[in-house]
């Protein structure tokens, strides 16, 4: 396991995390990365990113009041379960029943 501290990147740490993972990283290892929480939409779009390069977040948590930490795995992801709408097709049938 290793650990990167990304903070100094601002914005723009979702590269070098790739970057890291695909050379510094062996199969199966996990790697720590440390940046900064920002307005939030970082921890969702690094969620995105990791899974997206195909491998696996492992845990994701507040460091302190303006960091955030995640914990990705080199390993290929479960894939995200589909889910399905219902269609409002079936209630606007029962006006016409009348």
């Amino acid at each position: 396991m290793k650990r990167y501290d990304l903070r100094p990147l601002k914005d723009n740490f979702y590269s070098r995390m790739l970057e890291l993972m695909d050379k510094d990283i062996k199969d199966g290892e996990n790697a720590i990365f440390l940046f900064e929480i920002g307005d939030f939409s970082h921890i969702q779009k690094s969620a995105d990113v990791v899974y997206e390069a195909g491998y696996t977040l492992m845990n994701s948590i507040k460091f302190n009041e303006v960091d955030w930490t995640i914990v990705v795995k080199k390993v290929k992801p479960e894939p995200r379960p589909v889910v399905e709408e219902e269609s409002d097709d079936e209630d606007n049938n029962d006006d016409d029943e009348e």
